[in-house]
């Protein structure tokens, strides 16, 4: 037997979200957000914000990763590999020179040893940065930017060097090494290029 008036209507929780591929950063943006963290001092955001770019890691692995990672003794690495969380798979990165020169500050203003994470959390149940700390930063660095947070996700900056290769090379079986996908079908759907291509095509045929 049915009651009135005692049903719970539950919204969809996806109600009045944009939901889908968070976009990547454009070139413009990532060196205006750079050389903001820069004249502003903030040695720990600029070296996270460059590591995130170059390394192409997923938030969970970039905040786990520890000085031994990316640094050998006093010499920065211009290369590491770590194993993904996430796939327990290895993967691959550069270190660029102007990367390699933020962690060097970084870790010099934070005094960090070895076995030390790269981004200690400021919270004490955390040993390091969380991803949800780190997407509450990347929320700031968008709005310092003055774009729309909806549009953007930690997984942007995961996105923004692998899609900018892939631009240049059409090498998607490189973007796949250095995304860490297993299979090639995870890297065309993740950088959302079937469509973006079809579109291009499009544009570029006159009718």
């Amino acid at each position: 037997m049915e009651t009135s008036g005692t049903a719970v209507h539950h919204a969809p929780w996806n109600k009045g979200k944009i939901v889908g591929q968070k976009a990547p950063f454009k070139l413009k943006d990532i060196w205006a957000l750079r050389v903001r963290l820069q004249l502003e001092g903030r040695i720990r955001e600029l070296a996270l914000f460059n590591l995130g770019i170059d390394s192409k890691l997923r938030g969970c692995d970039l905040v786990a990763l520890k000085v031994r990672d990316v640094c050998h003794g006093d010499q920065m690495a211009a290369r590491a590999i770590v194993m993904q969380h996430k796939t327990q798979r290895p993967v691959q990165f550069e270190i660029t020179a102007g990367t390699r020169d933020a962690l060097q500050k970084w870790i010099k203003q934070a005094s960090l040893k070895s076995d030390d994470f790269l981004f200690p959390s400021r919270l004490h149940e955390s040993p390091h940065l969380g991803t949800r700390q780190y997407a509450r930063i990347l929320g700031h660095w968008v709005d310092e930017l003055g774009l729309d947070r909806a549009d953007y996700g930690t997984h942007s900056i995961r996105r923004t060097k692998a899609t900018l290769i892939y631009r240049r090379t059409k090498n998607l079986r490189a973007v796949q090494l250095l995304l860490g996908h297993a299979k090639l079908e995870s890297t065309v759907r993740y950088l959302g290029i079937e469509v973006d291509d079809a579109l291009e095509i499009s544009e570029q045929t006159e009718v």
